[in-house]
């Protein structure tokens, strides 16, 4: 059901993307070194993570799986530029976020992330369309609308677009918010829990759209679920515990 999302949304490189020059090929979609996040409190400092390494390679699906506290959700948002690590560095296609400012790390973040979260983070007073349309406009794209319908059309809500978050159903809701994800054609999705709000056949039924679109446009994926069986969809499996990496199975090389 779903189509090529790339013909209709390209990345920025799509024109080129049938050539890759070997040495651009060698560079990760995503690498972590000795990545850590400590948080000073009255009583001492709490370490969330540490001395986390990890490099993802372009085009890969990796899972992060841990027990509740164990640092998943930090890990994701220091991957992907929300956060800034307390030691170590990470770097997204070669650019190193940990040197950078906010302005620079929002920069990147528009040219190359997309991001679905469990809590899904619509906006109330926009309409699905709209609220798809958004991460276009912040970027300064001269046409936002054009994209946001087509891949409103590809997740299955094209006779929705006017409608707001509260007038839709949950698995309505996750679907624009995949489709926000996608509109951009991002390199790099982040998805954090992105069915744990859902049942089991709707979160189902969202994860079959995640994993389709992301395989027509060729993304990497990294996504933060305790559903074991959803993690195993995906080709590698990060697991942290207690702030530490402790496994990575499915790593090539």
């Amino acid at each position: 059901m779903v189509e090529q999302i790339h013909n209709t949304v390209p990345r920025p490189d799509a024109g080129t993307s049938a050539q890759v020059h070997p040495a651009a090929s060698a560079v990760p979609a995503l690498r972590a070194e000795q990545l850590g996040k400590r948080v000073p409190l009255p009583g001492g400092e709490l370490v969330i993570l540490e001395g986390v390494d990890v490099r993802i390679g372009r085009g890969e699906s990796v899972a992060v799986v841990g027990p509740s506290g164990s640092g998943k959700s930090t890990l994701l948002s220091l991957l992907a530029g929300l956060d800034s690590p307390s030691s170590g560095r990470v770097e997204i296609d070669g650019a190193p976020l940990s040197t950078l400012d906010e302005d620079g790390r929002a920069r990147v973040r528009a040219a190359k992330v997309g991001f679905v979260f469990q809590n899904l983070q619509l906006l109330p007073s926009l309409t699905a369309l709209e609220n798809v349309m958004l991460p276009l406009e912040l970027r300064g794209d001269a046409d936002a609308a054009g994209p946001a319908r087509a891949i409103q059309d590809r997740v299955g809500l094209g006779g929705r677009l006017g409608h707001y978050p509260r007038q839709l159903s949950g698995g309505e809701q996750q679907r624009v918010a995949v489709a926000r994800a996608f509109v951009t054609g991002p390199s790099l999705l982040f998805a954090d829990e992105p069915t744990g709000n859902l049942d089991t056949a709707t979160g189902q039924a969202v994860i079959e759209l995640l994993f389709a679109l992301n395989q027509d446009a060729g993304t990497t994926l990294v996504l933060v679920t305790h559903d074991e069986l959803l993690a195993r969809r995906c080709r590698r499996t990060l697991r942290i515990e207690g702030g530490r990496l402790v496994a990575d199975t499915g790593a090539s090389g």
